[in-house]
């Protein structure tokens, strides 16, 4: 039986599967973040979601794109909530050179203890990855991450 891994989808990878699909990275990661979402739907894995995804998805201009994304989302299993701690953390982030809005997004992942901080960001995990012993979760591409899993767990391709 494999590991119920504990996820944390950051707002790119949130909105990835509804991004223009005719780019290959695009499309891998769409599915990638769909098998996921799956795979927290039927609770192999367990989905964790913040104060800050809902922030920023009510910033989304595409209304409908944005209450999709928070009906997908009550799924989660566990809710982070922004306190003076968590705001603290995500100041220190900062000063590793992550974007303070991200800097929540990690500080809310580290908070949960998530097994893994999902993101599509390329600026995000080259500053993650300079700085990964500083920080309390790992951080990966949805692609990437899955590959690892099936390469470790020996999963075949359906």
């Amino acid at each position: 039986m494999s590991k119920q891994y504990s996820i944390y989808l950051d707002v790119c990878c949130l909105n990835r599967p509804f991004d223009d699909s005719s780019q290959d990275r695009i499309r891998l990661e769409a599915e990638a973040v769909l098998t996921i979402y799956r795979k927290c739907r039927l609770g192999e894995w367990e989905l964790t979601t913040s104060e800050m995804i809902e922030a920023e998805l009510r910033q989304t201009p595409d209304h409908n794109k944005a209450e999709s994304i928070m009906a997908a989302l009550t799924i989660a299993k566990h809710k982070v909530v922004i306190d003076s701690g968590l705001k603290q953390r995500a100041s220190e982030l900062v000063q590793f050179g992550i974007k303070s809005i991200d800097a929540v997004h990690v500080a809310s992942a580290e908070a949960a203890k998530v097994d893994v901080f999902l993101t599509s960001d390329d600026r995000l995990m080259r500053t993650a990855f300079r700085n990964q012993t500083k920080l309390k979760v790992l951080v990966n591409n949805p692609v990437t991450w899955l590959m690892s899993l099936s390469s470790y767990e020996g999963d075949n391709a359906e």
